[in-house]
C-alpha cells in the first residue's frame, strides 16, 4: 500500500515537472516583448484619458505612436505641442506643430432668442431628449440646454448658463479634448482653431430649416441668405441645406460677414471694438461743424436784436 503512494506522488511530481516546462517553453515562444519606449512615452502623457486623442486612454496612444515608429495625425489635444515635443525627443522625431483646439457651442436659441412653446419634464439628459422632442422652442437642431456635455467635461470647462438656457465653454480651462463634441445629440459643439489671441468667426446656428421656418423657432437663425458668402473674399463660406459655415482653415477674420448678416447668426469672439470707418468720422466731423455753425448763426441774431 505505501508502495503504491509513492508510486502514485513520483508520478505526479514528474507530470507536473513535465508540464511546467512545457508551459515555460510555450511562454517562452509565443511571449510578446514590450517596447520600453512605450512606458516612458505614457510616462510624459497628462494621463486625462479623456480619449481626444482619438485612442482609448493615454496608454492608448503611447503605443499607436511606438508602434507606428511616427507621430503623424497622432497628438495629445491635452498636453498640447510642449508634452509631444517631450514625447519626439524620445521617439527620436520631430513633433508636428498643431494649433490648438476649442469647443465652440455653435447655438444662439436659449431662453434669449427663442419663445418657450412647450416645457420639457422628461429625463435630465441630451441623448434620451434628443430621441422624442424637439425643443422647448421649436428648433429641432439647436441646443437642449440639459447639460450633458457639462457633466462629460473632465476639465470642468463647460458650464450651462441659468439665464440664457445655453452651455459656455471656459476658454482658459479648455482643452480640446472634444469629448462634451461627441456627447452632444445634435452636434451643436464643434471643435474649431482657437486662433491667434483666442479670436474667432464662427456662424452660431446649425438649422437646416427654410428662413421663413427657421425665423420661426429663433430670432437669431441663420436663414441661408447667401448674403455673407457673396461678402466673403476669400472663399471661406459656404451655403448648404440652407445653412452657411464658415471655414476655419480659410477663415482671415476680416469681419466683413459679421457685418452684413441679418439676423446676428455670425458671431466674432475676443475682437477690440472696431474703430470707425474714416466716412463716419468725416460725418460726424460735417454734423458738429453744421451744428456749430448754426449756434454761431442764433448768437448773432440774439446780438443783433
Amino acid at each position: 500500500m505505501g508502495t503504491v503512494i509513492i508510486y502514485a506522488i513520483a508520478a505526479m511530481a514528474i507530470a507536473g515537472l513535465i508540464l511546467s516546462l512545457v508551459l515555460y517553453l510555450v511562454a517562452q515562444k509565443f511571449k510578446v516583448v514590450e517596447d520600453p519606449r512605450i512606458d516612458e512615452v505614457a510616462e510624459v502623457l497628462p494621463g486625462a484619458n479623456c480619449g481626444g486623442c482619438g485612442f482609448a486612454g493615454c496608454r492608448g496612444l503611447a503605443e499607436a505612436i511606438v508602434k507606428a515608429g511616427d507621430m503623424e495625425n497622432k497628438t495629445c489635444p491635452v498636453g498640447g505641442a510642449a508634452v509631444m515635443a517631450k514625447v519626439g525627443d524620445i521617439m527620436g522625431l520631430a513633433a508636428a506643430e498643431s494649433e490648438p483646439m476649442v469647443a465652440v457651442v455653435r447655438c444662439n436659441g436659449g431662453k434669449c432668442n427663442t419663445k418657450a412653446k412647450v416645457v420639457y419634464d422628461g429625463v435630465a439628459d441630451c441623448a434620451s431628449a434628443n430621441q422624442n422632442f424637439s425643443s422647448e422652442g421649436g428648433c429641432q437642431f439647436g441646443c437642449l440646454g440639459l447639460g450633458t456635455c457639462a457633466s462629460v467635461c473632465k476639465f470642468d470647462a463647460l458650464y450651462v448658463n441659468e439665464q440664457t438656457g445655453l452651455p459656455e465653454v471656459n476658454e482658459e480651462k479648455c482643452v480640446g479634448c472634444g469629448a462634451c463634441a461627441k456627447a452632444c445629440p445634435r452636434k451643436v459643439i464643434e471643435l474649431r482653431k482657437k486662433g491667434k489671441n483666442s479670436r474667432r468667426v464662427y456662424v452660431c446656428c446649425i438649422n437646416k430649416d427654410k428662413g421663413a421656418a427657421a425665423k420661426k423657432n429663433c430670432d437669431a437663425a441663420c436663414i441661408g441668405c447667401g448674403k455673407c458668402e457673396k461678402e466673403c473674399p476669400f472663399g471661406a463660406i459656404t451655403i448648404e441645406n440652407n445653412l452657411s459655415y464658415i471655414d476655419f482653415n480659410k477663415c482671415k477674420m476680416c469681419r466683413k460677414c459679421v457685418a452684413v448678416c441679418p439676423t446676428g447668426a455670425i458671431h466674432a469672439v475676443n475682437f477690440p471694438p472696431a474703430k470707425p470707418k474714416p466716412q463716419d468720422n468725416a460725418q460726424t466731423a460735417t454734423a458738429e461743424n453744421v451744428q456749430q455753425t448754426a449756434n454761431t448763426t442764433e448768437i448773432k441774431t440774439e446780438k443783433s436784436e
